[in-house]
């Protein structure tokens, strides 16, 4: 089986973290599979915003709990050092299907290079709000944008998970 398919089948998500910073040189080819994901008609409607600063990652952690209902505490990143978010143009008809493949991507490529990942949910809900429009303003993007999900990143803490058995009867064939 090729390298490529045996990722596939072998990658989980972590939800255990190591505290250790993720270098910038994993982070950058890690967001480089990113971009070369597929997109509906070569459209690239997709950003990503790498997020490495603890005080703004624990400023998304708390609104993401606070969306999420949970108790101040939790930590719904895992202990995640790193984080890459992934966003798509609202007026792109595929954004939410480009996002995804994104995110596919960037999950694979971190498990690729060593390091574990976590997709996220309650981005489109961060953006949606005037704290995720003024984080956007104060990056410099003007365009309207969905949120599409995290992927949090780092070095795993612990063994790493087997993966469970695939469920039965989820392939019909038509000959």
């Amino acid at each position: 089986m090729s390298q490529v398919l045996e990722k596939m089948k072998s990658r989980r998500s972590i939800r255990k973290y190591k505290p250790d910073k993720v270098p910038q040189e994993l982070l950058d080819q890690i967001i480089e599979a990113g971009v070369y994901a597929a997109s509906g008609r070569n459209q690239q409607d997709t950003i990503i915003i790498q997020v490495t600063d603890k005080k703004l990652r624990d400023e998304i952690m708390r609104m993401n709990c606070k969306i999420g209902g949970w108790k101040e505490g939790f930590d719904p990143f895992y202990g995640a050092p790193a984080m890459l978010i992934v966003l798509a143009r609202r007026d792109e008809p595929n954004g939410v299907y480009n996002g995804s493949l994104v995110m596919g991507n960037l999950m694979l490529a971190a498990h690729e290079l060593g390091l574990g990942s976590c997709w996220i949910h309650r981005a489109r809900e961060e953006f949606e709000t005037a704290w995720g429009k003024e984080l956007l303003k104060s990056l410099g993007i003007q365009e309207e944008y969905e949120g599409i999900g995290h992927c949090a990143l780092g070095f795993i803490e612990g063994a790493y998970p087997e993966a469970p058995a695939r469920r039965e009867h989820r392939v019909f064939y038509v000959k």
